[in-house]
């Protein structure tokens, strides 16, 4: 029974991280016009999806960023044709942060702030820096050959992609340490991060 209650727990806190991922991408975004109608955005986004790889572990925090903002593509009707590329991506940041965090790091077994920090902190990089890279590269295979756009095209979206999406990941890194070092505390204490190995509160 108690399993079953933190399953419960953790499927209503990724659909909330689902949400976040989706308003923060859809509302708080500054959206940069491309040629041929495509675009690339500012946002913050992908600091609630590692934020909930943070909180919930990889897999869980990977579905909510791919499911809030693929959702979030499939709404817009620029974005509608990458959301399979968004889907893939989010949920490999998030199964690299909950490695680096939660597999690797061992965070939840830890109350040591400072090395909290610093692994969050090294998490946020190897999920956010992963997307630097992927991002454009699987963004340029996948309207050249899926889409069918022309190469000099893609390559000029590719670079813009790839300047946004640095541009997103210093933000995005910088605001998910804050939160979640801000929020973990009062989660631990309340019982709401459950399930990411033992928690040695010693």
């Amino acid at each position: 029974m108690e399993k079953r209650n933190q399953t419960v727990i953790k499927l209503a806190q990724t659909a909330l991280l689902a949400a976040l991922c989706y308003v923060s991408f859809t509302y708080l975004q500054i959206k940069i016009p491309m040629p041929g109608g495509d675009a690339t955005s500012i946002h913050i986004g992908n600091a609630f999806c590692v934020l909930a790889a943070l909180l919930l572990g990889g897999l869980y925090g990977g579905l909510a960023g791919a499911i809030g903002m693929g959702i979030a593509d499939i709404m817009d009707p620029i974005y509608i044709t990458g959301a399979p590329k968004t889907f893939f991506l989010k949920l490999c940041i998030g199964l690299i942060v909950g490695l680096v965090a939660h597999r690797i790091a061992r965070i939840n077994e830890s109350t040591d702030k400072k090395y909290v920090w610093k692994w969050s902190l090294i998490a946020s990089i190897a999920g956010l820096g992963f997307n630097v890279i992927a991002d454009p590269l699987a963004g340029y295979f996948y309207k050249m050959y899926i889409l069918g756009q022309p190469q000099q095209m893609a390559e000029v979206l590719a670079k813009w992609s790839t300047a946004a999406t640095f541009v997103n990941a210093v933000i995005s890194t910088v605001l998910v340490c804050a939160m979640y070092n801000a929020l973990r505390p009062v989660l631990l204490k309340s019982g709401l991060i459950t399930g990411i190995g033992k928690k040695k509160m010693a």
